[in-house]
């Protein structure tokens, strides 16, 4: 059987540094920091009061009270980067065949913002518990894909995935798979979240796994720096639009890149921390190199899972120094996460949507907050420190590594006929 090429024809955005792909863009060239203090409850009560927030996001302007009922935040961001994506892949819905478009899509908790204002009223409530008859429907978290497909009548393959970190990799991998095989013509896949809540916050500050950089947020997400103390919590959604080579050519549509490669792996180490050789992290990059038929050489740009973690950031590049070796000062190796913040589920296909406007651009955003590079880092590698640089990229990796050891890669490549 021969697989088909899988390339992506439309991209949408909705981050804590840009409500669409061009300001996104944009701002990720200039290296702005989307962190600020937390104002969506008090929390002062909490070791982090900081994370990276959405800006100018008002609800109504995307939806009328009835959609809102029914749609948790994460789903909203969904919905919203959804449409850019469409929009921006040109599609022309009265000559397309619905039944051959499918959504994948992914989310590492889903509807927790629902599900804390559910526990919320129940404990205020004196007396006889009154529910939303759509409580459920807002906290499960398959009502996001299953919401993008009622809106516009796709109805192929329709599920999420939640793998922690990974989830919206994931999601993208299994687009590429349905599309590969020929079970679909198009997939609209990414990832979404929405977890600065008092049950995230609190809970991550619990795990230790948050900054407490309190006095200053716009420095507090520092991937590879010597004085990172964990990561910054952030929010949003990003949609990708995946097509087979054959459908995109038929309707003329633009290319942004072509997927060649999925690899996965898990970590087996612990539960919540990374195998500090990166074994397993090595092991997700070869299957992606694999299966895209692809020599470590090869790559010229990696985006890293990059949380600014202690135990994270340094796993991660042991595993690139053990596959890429003297390749590795060669490749320009930086992390989204530094002005973003970690977008759990959603930070694949957010960060997918950096790599390839990187793509398209031939630009490198900056690894910002990079001051002090860790001592137990190469330094003679490329982190992109600080400012933005030109760079011609023909194959990008995308690393995403998960709570629960769920490692997986992406491999882009520029479109050639």
């Amino acid at each position: 059987m021969t697989l088909k090429r899988v390339v992506v024809t439309g991209i949408g955005a909705l981050t804590p540094i840009g409500n669409n792909v061009a300001e996104y863009w944009s701002n990720l060239l200039k290296g702005k920091s989307g962190a600020g203090h937390i104002t969506y409850f008090n929390a002062e009560k909490f070791k982090t009061r900081f994370a990276c927030q959405l800006k100018d996001y008002v609800p109504t302007e995307h939806f009328n009270s009835k959609e809102l009922s029914k749609l948790d935040r994460c789903a909203q961001f969904a919905l919203i980067t959804t449409e850019e994506a469409i929009q921006d892949a040109n599609i022309d819905m009265d000559r397309l065949n619905k039944g051959r478009v499918g959504v994948v899509y992914g989310t590492g908790i889903g509807g927790l913002t629902s599900t804390e204002e559910a526990v919320k009223q129940l404990v205020a409530q004196d007396g006889d518990p009154r529910f939303s008859p759509y409580h459920l429907l807002r906290v499960l978290a398959n009502t996001v894909s299953g919401s993008i497909a009622l809106k516009y009548g796709f109805t192929g393959p329709n599920y999420m995935t939640t793998s922690a970190c990974a989830s919206s990799a994931n999601a993208i991998g299994d687009a590429c798979y349905a599309i590969a095989l020929g079970k679909s013509d198009m997939i609209i896949t990414g990832g979404t979240e929405s977890v600065i809540t008092e049950l995230g916050i609190g809970g991550f500050n619990a795990m230790r796994a948050l900054s407490t950089r309190n006095d200053d947020p716009e420095h507090a997400s520092r991937p590879f720096d010597k004085g990172r103390d964990g990561f910054v919590m952030g929010e949003g959604a990003a949609t990708l639009v995946l097509e087979s080579l054959d459908h995109a050519k038929a309707r003329g549509a633009r290319i942004y890149a072509e997927i060649v490669g999925v690899g996965m792996s898990a970590d087996t180490y612990h539960i919540a921390a990374p195998d500090p050789n990166g074994k397993a992290a090595m092991l997700s990059m070869e299957s992606a190199l694999r299966s895209g038929d692809m020599r470590p050489d090869e790559i010229d740009y990696i985006n890293t899972h990059g949380t600014s973690t202690p135990l994270g950031d340094l796993s991660e590049c042991h595993a690139i120094e053990k596959l890429f070796g003297d390749h590795a000062p060669k490749m320009a190796i930086n992390s989204t996460k530094s002005m973003i913040g970690h977008l759990l589920g959603a930070g694949p296909a957010v960060e997918s949507v950096a790599i390839l406007c990187s793509m398209r651009d031939g630009m490198v955003h900056p690894t910002i907050n990079l001051e002090h590079l860790d001592p137990q880092l190469p330094s003679n590698w490329n982190f992109v420190p600080n400012e933005a640089i030109p760079f011609t990229i023909n194959a990008a990796m995308s690393n995403s590594f998960g709570f629960g050891g769920h490692n997986v890669t992406l491999l882009y490549i520029r479109y050639k006929e």
